[in-house]
């Protein structure tokens, strides 16, 4: 089957009103305070602090700003770790798994603040996140988390048995939920232009298509070879995330790239979206292999997305059909509706599947956000900004400590992922059998 036979278009839905472009060719400095690697929402973020601290410093990346997953995504402000509670206690202490959990919140509220105060125009809504049990057995200890996080947080977080449902979701799919209202939606590629346009009015320089080549010790400083030349840098900070590259060898071994891939239906009568998503909420499901989606920004349409187990430049026909019918698993009426867009992106997993600020050899990264990057890639950047500048209050941080492990026999072609990702399916296969339903 045609690709054009699933879905009309193979770009982001989000590139009809936000596409993303070129920049205008710019000098290259001979000598910068900073070099940042990647232009997405951490290097624009770090990028804005650091030049309105009057620091000279260009970001470079290899393809257009934003190009990667920083346009791709779904736009849903979770801020998800994915360990529980309970699994970053075990790895790390409690200590660590509380101060983990109260960062969410900030980070949620910073990035809330940093669109109210630099006006973005990005059409977020705080309308809350339903989650969906598949089973009354998952259903019960996601009640129990949910009262947790409301009592040890004050977030206002609860459970949603199954004869509520239909007030937040038009499905039956599920035995029940949860419902978090610190979670909202946002269009993910209008953020990042409207990041990148307040980034370069504070002195920000930003190169596209400039790919960094590699990046050496130099005296004091750093020596970092572009594709438009070579700059002298006195420190250096990777934000790079899901397309890392040979750029940066330590940070390549240490991070997958997995692809995720959205499907964006056509639009919806109104009353078809009314019945379907009540209250227009951003939805999830707790499933290895489980399903994000949300209605579009202006409520006309249903976005979903999951992994993508393709590679290279192998045909989506399959992973797209893949979501098709787990939406109409989710919706039956929607069986023979159109699709406008199928599209993937990069996220970038590491083996403990935290997001990182750490240093090696003297340059900081800024990373690992494990497809939860509309939350995390804006607060860690900020904060790396911060460490740069050695203001330690202000870049504190419960993901400053040590470099994710590396992956045994790893060097960036991640072979091993159609494997994993049957490995979960089989886990979900597993799950959905012993489930009470």
């Amino acid at each position: 089957m045609d690709e054009l036979k699933v879905a009309d278009k193979n770009t982001p839905y989000w590139w009809e009103a936000a596409p993303v472009r070129p920049l205008p060719p710019q000098p290259l400095a001979k000598r910068l305070d900073v070099a940042i690697v990647g232009a997405g929402y951490a290097g624009l973020s770090a990028g804005l602090v650091l030049a309105r601290e009057g620091r000279t410093v260009a970001a470079f990346d290899s393809m257009n700003p934003g190009e990667g997953a920083s346009t791709r995504n779904g736009g849903i402000t979770s801020g998800s770790i994915r360990p529980d509670y309970a699994t970053i206690t075990r790895r790390f202490g409690e200590a660590k798994a509380l101060a983990i959990e109260a960062e969410g919140k900030l980070a949620r509220e910073f990035l809330y603040d940093l669109i109210r105060t630099e006006a973005l125009d990005c059409d977020f809504k705080l309308v809350g996140r339903f989650t969906g049990a598949i089973g009354y057995d998952q259903y019960e200890k996601m009640a129990r988390g949910a009262e947790a996080l409301a009592k040890r947080l004050g977030i206002e977080s609860y459970a949603v048995p199954h004869a509520e449902q239909g007030n937040y979701i038009g499905t039956d799919f599920y035995r029940g939920g949860t419902v978090r209202m610190d979670i909202g939606g946002l269009h993910p590629a209008k953020f990042h232009a409207e990041l990148l346009r307040v980034a370069l009015a504070s002195g920000l320089t930003v190169h596209s298509r400039t790919p960094v080549i590699s990046i050496e010790k130099d005296g004091s400083g750093f020596r970092v070879a572009t594709s438009a030349g070579t700059v002298q840098a006195r420190q250096v900070l990777v934000c790079t995330n899901g397309y890392t590259d040979t750029a940066a060898p330590f940070l390549r071994r240490r991070l997958v790239p997995v692809r995720s891939r959205i499907i964006a239906t056509e639009e919806l009568p109104p009353e078809l979206m009314t019945r379907l998503m009540p209250k227009l909420m951003m939805m999830g499901e707790n499933r290895e292999l489980g399903f994000y989606y949300r209605p579009s920004p202006d409520g006309t349409r249903i976005l979903l997305g999951g992994r993508d187990s393709s590679r290279g430049n192998s045909d989506p026909t399959a992973p797209t059909l893949r979501l098709r019918n787990g939406l109409v698993e989710l919706f039956p009426e929607l069986g023979k509706v159109r699709f406008s867009h199928s599209w993937f992106g990069n996220v970038a997993m590491n083996r403990d599947m935290l997001p990182r600020i750490f240093e090696k050899d003297g340059i900081v990264y800024a990373t690992g956000f494990c497809g939860s990057g509309v939350v995390w890639a804006p607060w860690v950047g900020t904060r790396a900004a911060y460490k740069l500048m050695g203001r330690a209050p202000e870049a504190s941080t419960a993901f400053d400590f040590r470099p994710p492990a590396s992956i045994p026999f790893y060097r960036g072609d991640p072979w091993f992922l159609p494997a994993i990702i049957k490995g979960y399916g089989l886990q979900d296969k597993i799950a959905w059998w012993r489930a009470r339903r």
